[in-house]
C-alpha cells in the first residue's frame, strides 16, 4: 500500500459518464481531505492517466463511452507510475463477471450504484490510514 503525506489534500480521480456522480462524490469528499477530479469516457480518463499529475485514487464505471472501466483498468496497470494506485470500481450493472474481472486487473473495490456517499467516502479514508 502507498504511504501518502498527511500535510495534503489527496487527488481522486472519478471517471463516469453520468454527471450527477461526479457531483455527489465531490460534495462529499471535498468536505474532506480531497479534491476530485472528474472525466467522463474512458478515452479522456486513459489521457488523464499518462499524464504524470499526481492522482491518490481512481473511482472507475465500468460502461462508459470510447473505452469501458475494465479496458481503463488494464491500460493503467501497465502504467509504471500508476500500477499501485488503488481503484474502486462503480457500476450500476452488479454481474459477478464483472466483479471477477475487475479484480484479476487489479482493482481495490467494488461498488454497485446507487452507492451510499457517506460508506465511499468511509472506504477512501480507509485506504490512507
Amino acid at each position: 500500500m502507498q504511504t501518502f503525506p498527511r500535510d495534503r489534500r489527496r487527488h481522486v480521480l472519478v471517471v463516469d459518464d453520468e454527471p450527477h456522480i461526479g457531483r455527489i462524490v465531490r460534495l462529499k469528499l471535498e468536505t474532506g481531505p480531497y479534491e476530485v477530479e472528474t472525466v467522463h469516457d474512458g478515452r479522456s480518463a486513459l489521457d488523464r492517466l499518462r499524464s504524470p499529475d499526481p492522482i491518490d485514487v481512481i473511482l472507475l464505471d465500468i460502461v462508459m463511452p470510447h473505452a469501458s472501466g475494465l479496458e481503463v483498468l488494464a491500460a493503467l496497470r501497465q502504467l509504471p507510475h500508476r500500477s499501485g494506485t488503488p481503484v474502486i470500481m462503480l457500476t450500476a450493472k452488479g454481474q459477478e463477471a464483472d466483479r471477477v474481472r475487475a479484480a484479476e486487473l487489479g482493482a481495490t473495490d467494488f461498488l454497485t450504484k446507487p452507492f451510499s456517499p457517506k460508506k465511499l467516502l468511509a472506504r477512501i479514508d480507509e485506504l490512507f490510514q
